[in-house]
């Protein structure tokens, strides 16, 4: 069989741990020692000998809920090989944290190195949006991190001048910036696709933003309380 037409869609070999291809499938260089949390039934091919457990113990079931929504799993994969995962065609988005934070809208979490750290954090300056506070995953530390977005995602600096997302667009921002809510009245029906009043989250300061073309409506956030 001639196979010279299928060599343009054969993953390319990086060196990187992890690493996109052809936009909608996340690469990951499996080595023993160097655990993997993914999403539970993202895994759509594999090479070498990988093997794949329960989300450890010692993730919170709460962080687990928020990136898989309610009765939802994570899984832990292990072992050396190459590792292929995908989320219903989303497009993937790498990034490697090295000692910092970073806030996902939990949904569009894919995979992620098992040293990081998931934590459920308070949302500061967006209480007023609700009776409750607001709350989000956070990752922490050092290591890669593999995003979802619905279409090609667009990433915008919020250091020159304050920026406004609509909520069901919003995939992840960098820890630190300045929050707050802005409500649109009498708008709702021009400006985002919900009922009721619009509201926008505004950021600003050293850091960005990244938003989706497409308005997902499910939770972005969890109410605490």
């Amino acid at each position: 069989m001639d196979t010279q037409t299928l060599n343009a869609h054969r993953a390319a070999s990086t060196g990187l741990r992890m690493s996109v291809h052809s936009s909608k499938t996340l690469k990951v260089t499996m080595v023993s020692g160097q655990d993997l949390i993914a999403k539970a039934g993202s895994m759509i091919a594999y090479e070498g000998y990988v093997q794949f457990d329960g989300a450890p113990a010692s993730l919170r079931r709460s962080a687990e809920e928020m990136v898989t929504g309610e009765g939802g799993r994570l899984m832990l994969c292990r072992g050396d090989g190459e590792l292929y995962l995908a989320d219903y065609g989303g497009d993937v988005i790498v990034l490697h944290l090295n000692g910092e934070a970073l806030s996902v809208n939990g949904a569009t979490l894919l995979a992620c190195d098992a040293s990081l750290e998931l934590a459920i954090e308070p949302v500061k300056g967006l209480a007023k949006l609700s009776g409750s506070g607001l709350t989000n995953l956070v990752v922490k530390g050092t290591g890669w991190v593999a995003l979802v977005s619905r279409g090609v995602p667009m990433a915008l600096d919020c250091a020159e001048r304050e920026t406004y997302v609509d909520p069901d667009a919003l995939i992840a921002w960098t820890t630190g910036l300045d929050m707050k809510a802005r409500r649109t009245i009498k708008a709702s029906a021009l400006i985002g696709r919900g009922s009721g009043e619009a509201f926008q989250i505004g950021f600003k300061g050293q850091g960005f933003v990244v938003v989706q073309p497409s308005e997902d409506t499910g939770d972005r956030f969890k109410i605490r309380g």
